[in-house]
């Protein structure tokens, strides 16, 4: 399913190749998020414009709305929103925590409370595996608990071995056609329970392996280590996930640490709050700086939005609430991640991803807005 094409010789950093039942994906790779079938403003054909290789939708959400019976009789979640390429689904192990306040936790499962109508809703291992079987995505996450990671020892201790637990019980229960399933390793930023979490999830063999608990309010210190301590103890020859990371900086840091796949609701989530992302920071179309600024979004972008608008254009759009504005934002900052991903893989194939980390790492400033919005990103997953 992965093969590993080239290691960066002073770095972690990792070209690779993932083949799917829908495609061919390279590696490393953005995912844009589809949590209800659907990337926010964005319709398919923009999406392939854009250079999209693969989306993710999650399975809590589609199993509420529009239910199973919908999405199988429209002959799986690619034919329903009409996505030829990949899918990835998470499990709704991710609202575990983001839903805590209307969840219980089982040995079996989680017991939730319908977000929407209070209705009651069982999620565990089986459950979790069955709908992502007739949504037919080409991966599907384990099922697995993902604690707040300021969470007592007690109980990161509890969710490792649930999630350990758990993931046995995916293992074992039956795919779609062609299916790929990741394991999920937990342990917040705890070296002995991560390093158990990883070996126990490496020893069952999966497609490849994600790193949860990160992006749920952390530092992003804690994030890091959090990514550290898990991925030594992952195979080199399966692709690694960080889930729900991030910003460019972030995903170009842990790509210099091992890890092959992001996804983040970010780019479109900011984008209809009026926020920009470049190569050197992100900034606020929507103040008076660009009232009569008639520069594209980022000089030498060559994104739609880019090419035929201004910022003061856009800015105009933003503030007058037409639903161009937000959508050309959306369109230039999924372009941004998914180019940045393009010139990630580019300077791996020629040796100089050292020179280009550490270039886009001294020009970049992290904006304490796009920051602090990111926890709240997150529950958008």
């Amino acid at each position: 399913m992965f093969e590993l094409l080239k290691t960066d010789s002073s770095t972690k950093a990792r070209l690779g190749r993932l083949t799917t039942a829908h495609g061919v994906v390279d590696t490393p790779v953005f995912m844009s998020v589809g949590t209800q079938a659907s990337v926010k403003a964005l319709d398919p054909r923009e999406l392939l414009e854009l250079g999209t290789q693969i989306i993710l939708g999650n399975t809590y959400h589609l199993n509420i709305r529009p239910g199973l019976d919908i999405i199988r009789a429209a002959g799986g979640l690619h034919q329903f929103m009409n996505w030829n390429l990949p899918i990835l689904t998470d499990s709704g192990g991710f609202q575990v925590f983001s839903l805590a306040k209307i969840r219980k936790i089982k040995t079996h499962g989680v017991e939730f409370r319908s977000h929407l109508d209070g209705s009651p809703l069982f999620l565990g291992p089986k459950e979790a595996m069955e709908i992502q079987r007739v949504l037919g995505s080409d991966i599907a996450m384990v099922f697995d608990e993902c604690p707040p990671h300021d969470a007592p020892a007690k109980e990161q201790r509890l969710a490792v071995e649930r999630t350990i637990r758990w993931a046995r019980e995916c293992r074992e229960q039956p795919r779609a056609h062609g299916q790929k399933v990741f394991g999920i390793v937990q342990g917040g930023s705890n070296p002995a329970l991560r390093e158990e979490c990883a070996k126990a999830l490496v020893a069952m063999e999966f497609d490849g392996y994600a790193i949860g608990g990160v992006s749920v309010g952390e530092p992003e210190p804690e994030m890091m280590k959090a990514v550290e301590l898990a991925e030594p103890f992952l195979p080199a020859h399966k692709a690694r996930y960080a889930m729900g990371l991030g910003t460019p900086a972030q995903m170009v840091e842990l790509i210099a640490r091992g890890v092959d796949m992001f996804d983040c609701v970010l780019p479109t989530r900011v984008a209809r709050n009026g926020t920009a992302f470049t190569r050197k920071g992100a900034y606020s179309v929507k103040a008076g700086a660009c009232k009569a600024d008639f520069r594209p979004i980022e000089e030498g972008c060559e994104c739609f939005a880019c090419r035929h608008f201004t910022r003061a254009y856009l800015r105009h759009l933003l503030n007058v609430n037409e639903i161009l504005g937000l959508r050309m934002l959306s369109v230039h900052n999924t372009h941004m991640f998914v180019k940045l991903m393009t010139d990630v893989r580019a300077a791996l194939a020629a040796g100089t991803f050292a020179e280009f980390y550490r270039e886009f790492i001294a020009g970049y400033v992290p904006s304490k807005k796009v920051l602090s919005a990111r926890a709240a990103a997150s529950l958008e997953r």
